[in-house]
């Protein structure tokens, strides 16, 4: 028992540094290739931060894992609004002001609920993985679409300013090589300890996958989204977490579902969806709660409430999965 508790945590603390060097790699190799900074931003670097929760799902998709696969992109979301906007709003309140989070915000919402619907008959086929990875590419279209249009616009110089210094075009090649072949190797060992924790205690993997993978490839967003919220980079800090989920609601779950279509545990509808589109809902009324300028804030107390709701349910779901 003691080697998969290892692997588990090994795995995260090498898939987290791993995608680290994995962005920096690809960032600047593409800003090499006359890649726009505002591109590199929004693709890149957007893809880069969920690109644990992208291989982790992949791996345990083809090793036939699903639940693994869909408890590491659902238990993600949750984790994003309830722990780390939590913790970020407790740190340093989130002020929402940018024009292009407003509009993410709506589209965060109906993706979650589009989402829903496609699950609600407990069975993911690849026609709607093809769907979901179909919307997921006109989002990313979108997002191009208007960060280009609107390329003064303060989000698109926030978001420029994550892309690192550039590094030595060797550096870079290494860092995106060796990047990414470590966030596969991690990603194995990491699935490899889940499963074997799960098959001790008598879990499912959907359970591990929405409690200690899901915690665990999250790191990146809490990480960039304190140091963005410290530094008052409000629309980043929360950016984080929106791009995050809705990557994570069309991208990492569409390509699990194409490689290996499964069938969906009831629970997943009636417990883990549900915590995950009221959070969703939740961030919507709480970033759209305007006042005079203008702003909407996820102040202190919310963020506290978001935490409580996060801790409640982890509580509810290790104690349910033990009994």
């Amino acid at each position: 028992m003691l080697l998969p508790i290892l692997a588990v945590i090994g795995g995260l603390i090498v898939l987290v540094l791993s995608s680290d060097r994995f962005v920096d790699g690809a960032a600047t190799t593409a800003r090499h290739f006359g890649m726009p900074s505002l591109l590199i931003g929004m693709v890149i670097v957007g893809f880069g931060t969920s690109s644990p929760e992208m291989v982790v799902s992949t791996l345990s998709s083809i090793q036939g894992n699903p639940g693994i696969a869909l408890g590491n992109a659902y238990g993600s979301n949750i984790a994003n609004i309830g722990l780390i906007l939590g913790i970020t709003a407790i740190i340093n309140p989130v002020t929402v002001s940018s024009n292009i989070l407003k509009k993410e915000l709506p589209i965060l919402s109906l993706i979650t609920l589009l989402s829903v619907a496609l699950l609600y008959d407990l069975n993911f086929s690849h026609f709607d993985a093809a769907l979901i990875l179909v919307l997921f590419v006109l989002l990313i279209s979108w997002s191009v679409y208007q960060g280009l249009k609107n390329g003064k616009d303060r989000l698109a110089d926030e978001i420029d300013e994550e892309v690192p210094s550039p590094l030595s075009m060797k550096r870079a090649v290494l860092y995106l090589i060796f990047g990414l072949l470590f966030l596969i190797i991690s990603s194995r060992i990491l699935v490899w300890g889940a499963v074997e924790i799960a098959r001790y205690f008598g879990v499912s993997d959907l359970v591990i996958g929405l409690t200690i993978v899901a915690m665990g490839t999250s790191l990146p967003e809490l990480a960039s989204s304190i140091l963005a919220a410290q530094k008052g980079e409000h629309d980043i800090a929360l950016g984080n977490v929106i791009g995050s989920n809705l990557f994570n609601t069309t991208a990492v779950v569409g390509i699990a579902g194409a490689i290996h279509p499964f069938a969906i545990d009831p629970m997943v509808i009636k417990r883990d969806m549900l915590v995950m589109t009221l959070l969703t809902i939740s961030l919507f009324v709480i970033g759209y709660r305007f006042k005079k300028d203008r702003q909407g804030r996820v102040n202190r107390f919310e963020g506290v409430g978001l935490l409580l709701c996060y801790f409640t349910y982890t509580a509810y779901l290790i104690q349910t999965s033990l009994i």
